[in-house]
């Protein structure tokens, strides 16, 4: 969260291709102090990726957002609301307050920025990484996105 090189991922929680993504993306923190990663969830595959993005988003109201994220992220097959709340719970999450906190006005504003955001950069699918001003779509390694990094950090 402190870094100054950002890498923004665009990302649905049912995208199998994101989730393969995710060794990608923690290791490009663990061996980059100096970047950081911005998540936007941008949930195109359903009902369900809805559902996963509005409780992803409304953890951030109990401090769980980082852990619900790489929660649902290692899961397999699709995630639908057993999978979601049985993730919160185990978290230790407030169920009551985070279905209450899933209709809030601020995730919903927070999802249709993300989806207007995607679709003003041309991205149409997930995973879509941003660094600078270049836009990666698909599945992409470490290496690449370092060199991107690096480039973005000498001015490239």
């Amino acid at each position: 969260a402190e870094g100054e090189t950002v890498v923004v991922e665009f990302f649905d929680y049912n995208c199998p291709y994101c989730r393969r993504a995710k060794p990608t993306v923690e290791g490009l923190i663990e061996a980059d102090p100096g970047v950081r990663i911005v998540f936007r969830e941008f949930p195109i595959l359903g009902d369900d990726s809805v559902l996963a993005s509005r409780a992803a988003l409304a953890a951030r109201a109990q401090g769980k957002y980082e852990e619900f994220h790489w929660a649902l992220m290692a899961l397999s097959g699709r995630i639908g609301e057993p999978q979601i709340m049985r993730a919160a719970e185990d978290l230790g999450m407030d169920l009551d307050q985070l279905r209450d906190d899933m209709e809030s006005d601020a995730v919903s504003s927070h999802i249709d920025t993300s989806i207007a955001l995607a679709q003003s950069l041309g991205i149409t699918g997930t995973p879509s990484f941003v660094v600078g001003e270049t836009i990666l779509p698909g599945l992409v390694d470490q290496a690449r996105l370092e060199d991107l990094v690096d480039d973005l950090r000498s001015g490239g």
